[in-house]
């Protein structure tokens, strides 16, 4: 239903403001220039709805009440990332890890209390593995609590659940939609060496499509990882043990050689089912 302060925006705009209230998040006015949609999102249908706004905040109408949630979780958010800074000074101390980002809620500063610290690890060429292996000895060495798999609690614990390899960086083609442009831009960089996160961007480039505003996209050179001897074989050995551990476990989750991604609920499909068929 196109009316009231519906008509004060565009199809854009609507569209934004739509996306982000299927999370509960209002959207103000330079979030709405943020998170302008681009072309990609014409390709989906709006359901009937109508907004309202105050305090400079967008919301769908009756939802009010998410304007002070927004200010809370934003408080929240900022503590989870205070508590996630230990656990980020101990994977520095890894050399084959590139990049930290900070994903999910907490990177839209909009996580609840109970929730977890979602990252993004990239690693040196070759050296995912082994990179996961001894993060985890670390974390538990030095008492800094991560979520495994199956547990409930999920409070404050980092949730390593975005791996990949320094040449598996562009995101594949069957999954690149407006959910997936989304996450990958409202990443948080935390640790970022050799420009590892520009070149991640730049394969990316057709988040662009989908969130014009959202990041800014330059090409870096050429990535030329840094060969480090003597870890092949143990990446391997490193590879076939986690695996083995993983593998009764295994749903949804992507694990592969360059990649390990732990996201046993399809979000994406979710996210799209919610708009109309064409």
């Amino acid at each position: 239903m196109i009316s009231g302060n519906n008509q004060r925006l565009s199809f854009s705009g609507l569209f934004s403001v739509y996306y982000h209230s299927l999370f509960n998040y209002p959207l103000g006015e330079m979030e709405l220039i943020k998170w302008e949609a681009g072309a990609s999102c014409g390709q989906y249908i709006l359901p009937d709805f109508e907004i309202e706004s105050k305090a400079g905040q967008y919301f769908l109408k009756g939802k009010e009440g998410l304007i002070y949630k927004k200010k809370k979780r934003e408080r929240i958010s900022q503590r989870k990332i205070e508590i996630a800074s230990k656990g980020i000074k101990v994977l520095k101390m890894i050399p084959t890890i590139k990049f930290i980002g900070l994903t999910g809620a907490l990177a839209m500063k909009s996580a609840d209390s109970d929730s977890d610290i979602d990252l993004l690890l990239i690693c040196q060429k070759g050296y995912l593995w082994t990179s996961r292996l001894v993060a985890i000895f670390l974390l538990k060495l030095f008492n800094i609590p991560i979520r495994r798999f199956g547990q409930k609690s999920q409070n404050n614990k980092l949730c390593l659940n975005m791996w990949l390899d320094g040449t598996s960086l562009s995101w594949p083609k069957n999954q690149r939609n407006v959910y997936t442009a989304h996450e990958i831009s409202q990443i948080i960089p935390l640790i970022n060496k050799n420009h590892t996160y520009e070149h991640f961007l730049w394969q990316n480039t057709w988040i662009k499509s989908f969130w014009p505003n959202a990041t800014r996209i330059r090409k870096i050179g050429s990535l030329k990882p840094q060969k480090i001897d003597g870890l092949g074989i143990i990446e391997t050995l490193a590879r076939k043990l986690q695996y083995g551990y993983m593998r009764p476990k295994i749903t949804r989750e992507t694990v592969t050689k360059t990649r390990a991604i732990f996201h046993p609920r399809d979000w994406s499909a979710r996210v799209l089912g919610s708009f109309k068929d064409k």
